[in-house]
Order: C-alpha cells, then structure tokens, then sequence
C-alpha cells in the first residue's frame, strides 16, 4: 500500500522574509512617492530662497532719474549668487509703472503683481526650457511720491531637478539599508528562536521507540502548545501501548487453558472407541470453545474500556430504559438456568455515560448473578432515583460473597474461591472500571436479610 503524499514543506525563515520584503516594499513605495514631494518642495524652498535673495538685491539698485524716469544699475553680484555647478541659465528684467520695461530679457515671462505678497514665484517655460520665475514689486521714492515697479529674475531648474534627485536617491538607499538590514535581523531572529525547536525535534530523534515519557524542553509560550500536544500525545501513545501489552498478556495466559482443553479432548475424539465416547469429547472441546469465547469478550471489552479512559463520547442517557432491555435480553437465559430474573424501576433515571459502556456493565452484573446464584434463585435488577443520586443495583439470594472476599473479588481474573462455576473473573472488575470511568461508586454487601449479594451502583443524576 502506497503511503499518501506528503504535503509541500516550506522554510519558516523565508516565509517570514518574503512577507517583511513584501510589506516594507510597499511602505516604501509609499514612502518614496511622500519622498519625492518632500524633495521638490525642498528644492523649490532652496532656489525659490536664492531668487528672491537676487531679486531684492537687483531691487536695491532702482532709483528714480531728475527726469522721473525709473534707472538701475544691475548688480551682477545677484546673477552670480544663482550660478551652480549645474550650468543653470539666468534671465532677468525689470518693469516700472504698468506698460513700461525698463530693463533686461523683454519677452521674459513676467507674473501679475500680487496685492500684499512681496514676491510671487511661478514655474514656466522660456526658449524652450522650463523656468522657475521671481518676481517682487518694490516702489522707488521720489521724494514726493512712489514710482512701483517689478523685479522678475527667473533661472531654469536643471540645479534644483539634481537637487530633488539627490534627496531622493539618499533617502532610497537609506529606505533600502533598513530593508536589508531588517531582513538580515529576522533571519538571525528566526534562527536564534528555532534553536528550541531543533533541540526539541534532537530529544525526540535521540529518543528509543520505548522511551515515551514526556519530553522536558524549554521553548518559546508561542510553541509551549505544540510541545505539550506532542507529550500528550506520546501519554496517550504510552497507554495505548500498555493496554496492548496487557490485553497481550492477559489473552495469552487466560486462553491457554481453554485451547489446551480444546486441543486434548479433539484429540481423545479422534482415538475414542466409541462413538459416545466421540461425542462427549466433542461436547466438552464445544465448551471451552464456548468458555474461550467468553474471555476473549471479556478481555476486548477490558480494552474497550482502556481505550474510553481515553476518550469517551459521554451522553445524557435514561438509565431505566437501559437497564430495562438489558434485563428482557437475559430472560431466556435465567429461564434455563432456573432463576427468576425481575425488574423494579418506572420513572425515569437520566445519567450521563457512554451508552455502550454502561450497557456492557448491566450485562456484566446480569451475567455474574445468573452465573453465581445458582438454580431456584432469585435475581432482581433495580434502577431509582435517590437525592439528585441516580442507583442501580443487581440483587439475588444465591450464596453471595464472604465479606472478607469482597474486595479480591473486585480484582482482575479474581472468582473469590469459586471453582465450581465456568466464570473468568472478570464481570465484576469490568463493572468496576466501568463504574470509575463514569465516576461512579460501586459496593457489594448482603442481600435481602441478609441471604446472597447485593451489587449497588450510585453515581450523580442528570436532569
């Protein structure tokens, strides 16, 4: 049988540094695109700073002729302070009253005046180029009066786009030495926290197939839970292996007597004389057949019981209806061995167990009376409720048990002395496990004055 196919592995590390790559990628396009606003803005700030600086120094320079007329002797010191080393060309001009050019490039762009701003800035394109303009509106007194006028100055913007691209390749390569330097974090992070995995997944490859007991290892909370679902389930590994070597042991040395009796009286049938002779042999060959069957229905049940400690699908049950069936089921039996089996109990009795459990522990102590009580006996099974407590109990007036073997009895393959019977000692043990399972309380004590025995289940009622 081909085993099925193992899901696709994947490395923690790189999954963790595709998703850190992933979200600091898309930060930090958002990031640079903030970036590159922020650069233009700065560099616009900068230059925009150095025109106006040239323009107020060319605006210094404007006086008023004897005639009226506006003169201005240009300070080339101005043009200089915008040379840079990215051969930005320089243009300026100057107008007087409104429709009077005074001096400079007269098809220069100029930008309306603007009331209450000292100087207004405006990107445009002169012969072909993109420009940045200036310009500030001064007046120049004549002593009697203002004569106003404009100082344009504009430069093109070759200085100012290796500005913002500057600004703009730092802060990338800033952005990505973050990236790269937060990858190379997480994966030394991620391996540093692994390392109590690695020892975990060491113990337990170290380990030999029978050591099962839980593995002691200290680990991160997050994987704390991983850990102590892995010594759960090597607990319950443990117990199931146990159950196995037990029921092992237990088969091996109760059937060994049944087969042993099966195997001599085949072979005394097969060298029998006579044909009685023949078919007593067979007779008691069919018994310890019968007797094998027993103990292997008892000892699957004992597993079964092994196997519910570990997980039982409890449910809220109504005990008399069980307990009821499980009594007409054994009639025909108690008929032939001439007891009087009975049921008391009307109202119901709800209780929360597993059905099949409780099912096999009233069969167990049905069977153990009829098995025990011996012929004109009489057997009664009772269910009741008694003070938020729900009862069952198995009575019958047969010998009983000494109360000196009442606790022997309660032992595995224990028959408290009685030899005379084809039990295998192990209905009242079962019923006890079963019992303890449900956290339930079982005791034996006399019958009905004081005549045969009494089994007597309590355990809480479910309403």
């Amino acid at each position: 049988m081909m085993a099925p196919p193992r899901s696709p592995t994947y490395s923690l590390r790189r999954w963790l540094l595709a998703w850190l790559l992933l979200a600091t990628a898309f930060i930090g396009t958002i990031a640079m695109i903030d970036t590159w606003d922020e650069a233009v803005d700065t560099a616009n700030e900068v230059s925009d700073r150095v025109l106006a600086g040239s323009a107020l120094a060319i605006a210094e320079r404007v006086v008023v002729a004897e005639d009226g007329s506006l003169q201005v002797d240009i300070p080339y010191v101005a043009l200089e302070m915008l040379t840079s080393a990215a051969q930005d060309r320089v243009f300026y001009r100057v107008d007087g009253p409104p429709g009077h050019f005074i001096t400079g490039y007269g098809d220069l762009p100029s930008i309306p005046r603007r009331e209450g701003q000292a100087a207004a800035y405006e990107d445009a394109h002169y012969r072909g180029e993109p420009i940045r303009i200036a310009a500030l509106a001064r007046s120049a007194s004549t002593g009697i009066n203002s004569v106003p006028f404009i100082v344009t100055v504009a430069e093109t913007t070759i200085a100012r786009q290796q500005l913002t691209q500057t600004i703009l390749i730092r802060s990338a390569l800033r952005l990505l030495f973050m990236i790269f330097g937060a990858a190379a974090i997480v994966w030394v992070a991620v391996t540093l926290s692994l390392r109590p995995l690695y020892r975990f997944s060491e113990a337990i490859a170290e380990r030999s197939p029978d050591d099962l007991h839980p593995i002691d290892e200290r680990v991160p909370n997050e994987v704390q839970g991983l850990v102590d679902t892995v010594n759960s389930f090597m607990v319950r590994l443990e117990n199931a292996l146990d159950a196995l070597r037990h029921f092992t042991g237990n088969a091996s040395h109760q059937l060994r007597t049944p087969l042993t009796i099966i195997r001599t009286q085949l072979a005394l049938a097969a060298r029998a004389p006579t044909l009685e002779d023949a078919k007593d042999a067979a007779r008691k060959a069919d018994e310890a057949v019968a007797d094998a069957e027993r103990i292997l229905a008892q000892l699957l049940l004992m597993a079964k019981i092994d196997a519910a400690k570990r997980s039982t699908a409890m449910q809220v049950i109504d005990l008399t209806a069980l307990a009821r069936q499980a009594t007409a089921d054994h009639i025909p039996a108690a008929a032939d061995a001439g007891i009087d089996l009975g049921f008391e109990g009307e109202d119901e009795v709800s209780v929360l167990a597993e059905p099949l459990l409780i099912g096999e522990l009233i069969k167990n102590l049905i069977g153990n009376a009829l098995l025990y009580a011996g012929s004109g006996a009489e057997v009664t099974v009772r269910v009741r409720g008694e003070n938020q407590v729900a009862v069952l109990e198995v009575e019958d007036d047969g010998p009983g048990i000494p109360p000196a073997k009442r606790d022997a009895v309660l032992e595995r393959f224990d028959r408290g002395g009685r030899t005379d019977h084809a039990g295998t000692g192990l209905g009242l043990p079962i019923a006890e496990d079963i019992a303890r399972l449900h956290n339930a309380r079982l005791s034996l004590s006399d019958g009905h004055a004081g005549r045969g025995l009494k089994v007597e289940l309590r355990f809480p009622e479910r309403s």
